[in-house]
């Protein structure tokens, strides 16, 4: 029996799929439920598991554009399962790229030396410039010692360094991304506005409460859980940060879905958290936690990365010490956070070493305004320096669930 296996649908919206990577080969036995390609569409990068095992003849090529219910492959049920396997795909590239001593040959041809005398050999080199570079006037065009003395190194010439180039095609994900960043660019009038925020307490609280609270909740308490409830509090006292343009009208949201920005193996996933005014500091490290390991292992879902009304990037993680984000449109607003560095900073008439962080808002200037921007970013300061009395309710172990 032969089996046509039809791409799926990754998600509402979706309409077509590309091949990013075929895991076997035509002619490959496959398992069912074997990952057997990777497929990118605009929003996620998914696995193709096989549906039933058997051979598999290919029906599409890598970097093609599939549309949702296309046959990319078919399976014979009937075929027997081979006692040997046969070599992976990665091995079987990377036996292709051994050169052979024919093409080995050729490459040492290309690159051998010019035909230099060996006292032009001897001053080209001294002056640092290839030979092959060098016109020669000398019989049969050999560089002569003379051409050698009047050669001067060209600043602007390449001597022999590497300059290689390689090209390869975007992901249909990476390409949708790069439309996406072009659209918030050309489509919102973005503004950033900054602010420094001290760290001091919640080092302090994550210092004497860490060890407990992992042992209790199984997760760690990190930051993001504090800037997340901070965000959420300063949502609600300025509701237009929570509002995105659709045509000539603004919608508000009374629920706050933040988007994180997390590093996966296909480069930047947003993932939301839903309902974030509903969560704890352990439901929110909880969820981060869940979503961060999702999108590490290439699990994360369509459904999961879709809607949020505001996201919070953390460019601290990587070394950034102070960028401007780039809105997630809809969205009217993206919260930039950066790495922590221990400071010179005046504190009651005092110079005192604290751990300051650089924190960002860019904006939607056209329903935002630079009071609310402004107010929204101090109030996400206030609450980071003042989490005791401001998100925990002056109880900090109920706080945690301690």
């Amino acid at each position: 029996m032969i089996l046509e296996m039809k791409v799926p649908s990754p998600g509402e919206s979706i309409t077509e799929v590309e091949i990013a990577t075929w895991l076997v080969e035509d002619g490959d036995y496959v398992e069912k439920d074997q990952a057997i390609a990777e497929v990118d569409s605009d929003k996620a990068t998914l696995e193709l598991p096989a549906e039933v095992s058997g051979t598999i003849t290919l029906k599409a090529e890598e970097g093609d554009a599939v549309a949702v219910g296309a046959v990319v492959c078919l399976i014979d049920t009937s075929a027997e399962k081979p006692e040997g396997s046969s070599v992976p795909k990665e091995d079987k590239k990377e036996e292709a790229t051994q050169p052979t001593p024919a093409s080995q040959a050729v490459e040492n041809k290309t690159y051998a030396t010019g035909t230099a005398s060996p006292a032009a050999k001897k001053i080209l080199s001294e002056k640092g410039i290839d030979a092959t570079l060098v016109k020669g006037s000398g019989k049969d065009g050999r560089v002569t010692k003379d051409d050698a003395i009047k050669a001067v190194p060209s600043m602007g010439t390449p001597t022999g360094g590497n300059r290689g180039s390689s090209r390869s095609k975007m992901s249909m994900l990476r390409r949708k991304v790069a439309e996406r960043l072009v659209e918030a660019k050309n489509t919102t009038a973005m503004l950033t506005t900054f602010n420094e925020v001290d760290m001091q307490t919640i080092f302090d609280l994550r210092k004497e409460y860490k060890e407990t609270f992992k042992a209790k909740h199984g997760v760690s308490l990190g930051f993001m859980s504090f800037f997340t409830l901070a965000v959420v509090r300063a949502l609600n006292m300025y509701p237009a940060v929570n509002s995105m343009i659709d045509g000539k009208e603004m919608i508000s949201y009374d629920f706050a879905d933040i988007s994180i920005a997390v590093s996966g193996p296909k480069g930047l996933m947003v993932p939301v958290i839903r309902n974030a005014e509903n969560l704890s500091f352990r439901g929110v490290e909880s969820e981060v936690k869940r979503l961060a390991l999702r999108a590490r292992d290439g699990q994360i879902t369509v459904d999961e990365m879709t809607g949020g009304t505001f996201t919070i990037t953390n460019g601290g993680v990587f070394g950034s010490m102070l960028s401007t984000p780039i809105i997630n449109p809809p969205q009217s607003a993206i919260l930039g956070m950066h790495n922590i560095i221990e400071r010179p900073v005046a504190i009651d008439g005092k110079v005192e070493i604290r751990p300051i962080m650089y924190v960002a808002l860019s904006y939607d200037h056209r329903i935002i305004d630079g009071k609310e921007s402004v107010g929204f970013l101090v109030a996400v300061k206030e609450a980071i320096e003042n989490p005791v009395e401001l998100l925990m309710n002056n109880d900090v172990k109920k706080a945690l669930e301690l």
